[in-house]
């Protein structure tokens, strides 16, 4: 139900609310929109003939003004004719998450409309919405003609002092950056802490677009849109921008209200059953037929859900030779897919990108006469609107033929996979591949996770091997970590084999842990410094912990816990000789839980209701 909201204030304009009403509007003029609870304000305005925003949050201002602006063909809004301001609109919108991080999502906000003519005649329209914490735009043009037209973006972020941002592109570190010394760019979305504020400038739906990222701009308190690979944007007739997102809290942890915005922004699937979809866990085979037999027996021992062929399984991945139709003879592809069925377990197929060009079409419905539950993509092109265009239809095309579908390498969210559930998860991350350490795994969940869901392909210690190449933190960590990190489908033991998994008692908590969620609470962390993150599943709660490179200490509220019920929780800690202790304590939603985290350790815990042994 949506009801009109006025909400128009004048920011140092007495009066303009009859104006409002007369259609054709003065660019003096400040159109001021208050999220539902009032606690955040966007001012659009155009000063000096070119348009902007500027943004406040309880009373205090997180922008100056920003502009919001593009070119198509060569021209800009600057000195644009405002032609009408559509007033605020209050919406409430719900819908079910049953792959996410809580059952369902809910999104009130407040949605404006500024329509524009350029000097050229080109009509464009920015769409606002503005919530409580957050806000959105995006620009829609209507070019027309049966010529192509280019599109650049300058849309930008201006603070009033020069801000700290964690710079990071695709999977490398992060480094957090003042502004005012920043000479390169850094992906979206970006965390930003700014006069006391915590910040995170984001996107989402980028269907057709390009990939965009931000460069300092003309000073030291500014951040600006830059295309890193296309010089522009290219479409005929009309476009849709990706929304630009800015969302604002009192602390790093507060932020985390951000980190389903992208799907609330993004269109509902085309109404039907996806039940079928299922998230799950997975082990990667070697390339034979013996470790994929093996993998599903542990994947049925251990609970896990699916297995996977990783790159090789059709020849050498680069190769334009290789044929992600024909499988190497080392494999026996339809007898482990047979004995995977026989025990509920799907196998996933790794397909590289120039075998996706190639035979995306070709494959996919021999796949599904294979018997194959999905695909993962590898070294995709993210980064242009050619490459992102490609994977909006190839995701599509993967979900109409039944798979799930994980996406590798440089491709990060948007919200996509509200729109296409079949899309579980994607990397863009720095994962146990690339050996993070502690700093890095207590920075993503207050950075790239903010995103979606990411494959972190999780590695763990056995007696064979320590993975000490990969692993830079505790046992109790890794452990944890499966909970901090959401991601529907989760890649576990990344490298290890599975017959070599002797070490059970170490890796019971990932029997237990599942990856899709009905509620999440985070409950404590700064950036870089420690994590606590609670989620549930039916009636049983996880808590996963984590603490960076310095010792770590939070004192937890359980007031999430059911009112009345005790609990019996298992934790799962370090036991200072490089191995894992479990033990078992009593607590309720009244009691307080302290933490005392060395530094690169963590705890994992299961609360369960009821007394158990």
């Amino acid at each position: 139900m949506s009801k009109m909201f006025f909400g128009l204030k004048s920011l140092g304009v007495l009066s303009f609310t009859c104006l409002l009403q007369c259609g054709l509007l003065s660019a003096q003029k400040i159109y001021s929109i208050s999220s539902p609870g009032n606690t955040t304000v966007l001012a659009v305005s155009a000063p000096g003939g070119k348009p902007g925003y500027q943004l406040s949050f309880k009373g205090k201002r997180i922008t100056g003004w920003s502009a919001l602006d593009i070119a198509v063909d060569g021209v800009s809004l600057s000195n644009a004719e405002i032609t009408r301001y559509d007033k605020p609109v209050l919406h409430h919108d719900s819908f079910a998450s049953p792959l996410g991080e809580q059952d369902s999502l809910h999104s009130i906000y407040q949605q404006a409309r500024l329509r524009l003519k350029t000097t050229a005649g080109l009509s464009v329209t920015i769409d606002f919405r503005v919530m409580d914490s957050s806000v959105a735009f995006r620009y829609t043009v209507a070019a027309g003609g049966a010529v192509p037209h280019e599109l650049r973006e300058f849309t930008t972020f201006a603070f009033p002092s020069s801000p700290l941002i964690y710079q990071y592109n695709q999977e490398s570190v992060f480094t957090p950056t003042r502004v005012d010394t920043f000479s390169t760019t850094t992906d979206l979305p970006v965390t930003i802490e700014s006069n006391g504020n915590y910040c995170q400038v984001g996107e989402a739906v980028n269907l057709d677009y390009t990939k965009a990222e931000l460069v300092r701009g003309a000073n030291g308190n500014t951040l600006v849109i830059k295309f890193p690979r296309d010089t522009a944007v290219r479409f005929y007739n009309n476009i849709e921008t990706p929304w630009r997102t800015l969302s604002v809290a009192g602390s790093a942890i507060a932020l985390a209200h951000c980190r389903t915005l992208s799907l609330k922004l993004a269109d509902a699937p085309t109404p039907g059953d996806w039940s079928w979809v299922k998230g799950g866990k997975l082990i990667r085979a070697q390339l034979n037929t013996q470790s994929g037999l093996d993998c599903i027996d542990f994947a049925v021992k251990h609970h896990f859900q699916y297995i996977m062929f990783d790159a090789g399984w059709y020849g050498a991945e680069f190769r334009s030779s290789s044929d992600p139709g024909q499988v190497i003879p080392a494999i026996d592809l339809p007898r482990v897919i047979a004995y995977g069925k026989e025990h509920h377990i799907g196998v996933v197929l790794y397909v590289n990108y120039i075998g996706l060009k190639a035979k995306l079409d070709t494959i996919l419905p021999l796949y599904k006469q294979w018997g194959v539950a999905g695909l993962k993509f590898g070294f995709v092109d993210g980064l242009t609107q050619s490459g992102l265009t490609w994977l909006s239809q190839a995701i599509k095309k993967v979900q109409q033929y039944g798979f799930i579908l994980n996406i590798h390498d440089n491709y990060k969210p948007t919200g996509l996979s509200r729109t296409y559930p079949a899309l579980l998860t994607q990397e863009g991350i720095r994962g146990d591949e690339n050996s993070p350490d502690a700093f890095h795994n207590t920075t993503l969940p207050f950075t790239r996770y903010f995103a979606g869901a990411a494959d972190f392909t999780y590695c763990f210690p056995n007696p064979k091997n320590t993975f000490s190449k990969n692993i830079k933190v505790s046992k109790a960590q890794q452990l944890a970590l499966s909970v901090v990190y959401y991601s529907p489908l989760q890649a576990i033991f990344w490298y290890g084999q599975p017959n070599d998994y002797t070490n059970n008692s170490e890796i019971e908590f990932y029997d237990y842990v599942p990856t899709t969620w009905n509620e999440s609470h985070y409950l404590a962390g700064d950036i870089g410094k420690g994590i606590a993150v609670a989620r549930r599943k039916g009636d049983t709660w996880y808590l996963g912990c984590a603490a960076g490179l310095q010792d770590w200490q939070a004192v937890l509220e359980l007031s999430f816990l059911r009112t009345g019920v005790p609990y019996t929780v298992t934790v799962y800690e370090d036991d200072g000789n490089q191995s894992i202790r479990k033990r078992t304590i009593q607590l309720s939603s009244r009691d307080k839980l302290p933490l005392k985290l060395s530094a690169k350790g963590g705890q994992a815990f299961i609360f369960r209701p009821g007394n158990h042994e």
